[in-house]
């Protein structure tokens, strides 16, 4: 069998999609091995939101020549469809193909014989191409459900709506059909991604709210997930059956960029930071143990050293979980390139790390509230170290020592210790769909 190898930069939506690319691989004969073994076929699915991602995009290209030196190497994705003559400079690379052609891979490839010129395939995004929903997961236990691609918003330091078109969602009707065939194929979780999930629908008179719910009352689905939402889009009906229903992981990822509101001007965000750390605390308060993610990037152009201390200031008084941390970096064709004072790079550094011990700090406490609790766990496979490994619904991962094969499934596990990236614990009790009366002692 011809073997192909993938590799994913960026986001969840790109995971999704990724997997949707191997399954189009192992139709036609493939067998899709890891990226660290040789390969036949090396697709490397971009993302093109920092200057670190463009740079890390040409040394995977470069490594996996060197592993395996006649493979076939497309690149495909954001940073194809943006930048796709710096791609096929790249030495070794045969294609390079732009995000709405990603999905042709298998034709566009033929027989995978090496090009002596790299051949680019890009088509300019647009508002009505129709999205297939796509699904990944481990294990057959968490789904990713793509169900919404692009962006109307312009954030002026954003590439995306250039890279992926205008919002644009999967019907209704097929998102319910394909949510169905995964709890077929035995799928208990399944998380919802897209670029701005948030606004699902709302130019076909649909809601955000209405697939979530009919999802928590679809047979066999046991959590709902939502991968990220804008904090103008989480509105309060949205938030009270997020809040109230039980299948609705309570874990919200939402994007706060900067705590300045003079920041979230020139970035061209649709809130002020009031706002934002109100319903971060209304969640709070409903849910006490509930895992709240944020986005921030650190170094806008005119960022000053007050705003960034009001930046720093509310992220340290909120009760948020984690955070993910951005170095602001320059992206071509965007406004927020022309801006004034631009922030010097080891400044831009500094910050980014001072946010980033921040964020460590934070999760290490908010693992630590579950020490001494029994908490259920998605399990989805093992770690490199041997351990049964899985998801709480507060999206918190936990590893324990498990003899057996510990079958995906939802198991109950005592947590003895927690640290930053993990909590640890003994497997009390496993329920999975197949064995919902099994049960054991630790």
């Amino acid at each position: 069998m011809r073997r192909v190898a993938l590799h994913t930069l960026g986001c969840k939506l790109n995971y999704a999609e990724t997997a949707t690319i191997g399954r189009t691989f192992e139709r036609v004969g493939y067998r899709v091995v890891p990226f660290d073994e040789p390969a036949d076929v090396v697709v490397l699915n971009t993302c093109s939101v920092t200057e670190k991602a463009d740079k890390e995009c040409r040394q995977i290209v470069r490594r996996a020549l060197r592993r395996s030196p006649g493979a076939f190497v497309a690149v495909v994705g954001c940073y194809a469809q943006l930048r796709p003559q710096e791609i096929a400079a790249i030495g070794g690379v045969d294609l390079v193909a732009g995000s709405e052609r990603k999905f042709e891979l298998v034709d566009l490839i033929g027989d995978g014989a090496k090009t002596a010129l790299p051949r680019v395939v890009t088509t300019e995004a647009s508002s009505d191409v129709a999205i297939a929903a796509t699904s990944a997961g481990a294990d057959r236990t968490r789904a990713f459900l793509k169900i919404q691609d692009g962006c109307d918003y312009v954030c002026s330091f954003c590439t995306i709506p250039t890279a992926r078109g205008l919002s644009r969602s999967v019907p209704f009707e097929l998102v319910m059909e394909e949510a169905r065939g995964l709890v077929s194929e035995g799928y208990r979780e399944i998380v919802l991604t897209g670029v701005n999930t948030g606004d699902y629908g709302t130019k076909a008179g649909k809601s955000l709210l209405q697939v979530l719910q009919a999802l928590t009352t679809l047979d066999g689905v046991e959590r709902v997930r939502v991968s990220s939402i804008e904090p103008n889009l989480l509105d309060d009906d949205l938030l009270d059956f997020w809040l109230r229903n039980p299948k609705m992981c309570k874990h919200w990822h939402i994007p706060l960029q900067s705590g300045s509101n003079s920041v979230l001007a020139r970035m061209r965000r649709r809130y002020r930071a009031e706002w934002y750390a109100a319903r971060v605390r209304q969640i709070r308060r409903a849910v006490p143990d509930a895992c709240l993610g944020a986005d921030v990037i650190v170094g806008f152009p005119g960022e000053s050293d007050e705003e960034y201390s009001e930046t720093e200031s509310l992220l340290k008084e909120l009760p948020v979980s984690y955070l993910h941390v951005f170095t602001y970096s320059e992206r071509p064709g965007t406004p927020a390139v022309e801006m004034a004072a631009p922030v010097p790079a080891d400044v831009r550094a500094a910050r980014s790390e001072c946010l980033r011990q921040l964020s460590a700090r934070k999760r290490r406490l908010f693992h630590e509230q579950f020490v001494g609790r029994t908490m259920t766990v998605l399990a989805e496979g093992r770690t490199e170290h041997g351990r049964a490994t899985g998801l709480t619904e507060h999206y918190v991962r936990v590893e324990w020592e498990s003899e057996d094969a510990s079958a995906p499934g939802f198991q109950e596990v005592m947590i003895d210790a927690a640290n930053e990236e993990t909590c640890v614990g003994r497997l009390l009790r496993r329920d999975t769909s197949d064995e919902r009366a099994t049960s054991y002692a630790a």
